[in-house]
């Protein structure tokens, strides 16, 4: 059995306290984050009743092709950092090393995938403002929603990914063993942002061709 003396920090007797305050406090953290996401869903869901019509013209522009890549690799990225906490857990190194990076590189393909659809955005001109090239007017509210919650998913996604290197760092120095109360935060957060991506996909990408 591995010792895990060197994982508790204080104020923490022991580890599984250590743990579950890890976890409690990720969820306090991550209820800001939803009252902040729930905004932006319910901004498009407000403009979208007064303007059915103008957000599914708009929807119909966006890369379904390039979503739906999207959405399978944030969905594989929660089964490898699934893996990777049980394995954490039951003091796996290697395996827990793998699959976190894994989850980094899928995390860092989401991101090459998003760059490339949004230069096909910006190459059609599909950023409100000057030159816009849809009518009526109010597909311009979409896109603007659009360039907004995937923008701040992203950078929440990028965050993730430096999370994730960090704690697989630690690992491979040995500055900390391997347990699951390190990744058990990092997890929470990792499915958190994957399942922002789920409400996401509907409503940016299916919108236009249901």
């Amino acid at each position: 059995m591995t010792d895990l003396s060197g994982a508790l920090q204080e104020p923490w007797p022991d580890i599984r306290l250590q743990r579950e305050a890890v976890g409690l406090g990720m969820w306090f953290f991550l209820a800001s984050e939803v009252l902040f996401f729930a905004a932006l869903f319910c901004s498009y869901a407000i403009y979208r009743s007064f303007n059915p019509e103008a957000f599914r013209i708009a929807a119909a522009h966006t890369e379904i092709i390039y979503g739906s890549i999207n959405t399978a690799l944030l969905l594989t990225s929660s089964l490898t950092m699934t893996i990777a906490l049980r394995a954490a857990t039951a003091q796996l190194r290697w395996l827990t090393l793998v699959c976190l990076g894994a989850t980094a590189v899928l995390g860092v393909a989401f991101l090459v995938t998003k760059g490339l659809e949004y230069r096909g955005d910006i190459d059609e001109h599909l950023v409100p403002g000057p030159g816009f090239p849809l009518t009526p007017p109010a597909t311009a509210i979409f896109w603007g929603l659009y360039w907004i919650m995937t923008g701040v998913h992203a950078i929440h996604l990028t965050a993730g990914i430096g999370v994730v290197a960090v704690v697989m760092t630690l690992f491979w120095r040995e500055t900390i063993p391997v347990q699951g109360s390190t990744v058990e935060g990092v997890a929470i957060y990792w499915h958190f942002v994957d399942t922002v991506w789920i409400f996401l996909y509907p409503l940016i990408y299916l919108a236009g061709r249901s």
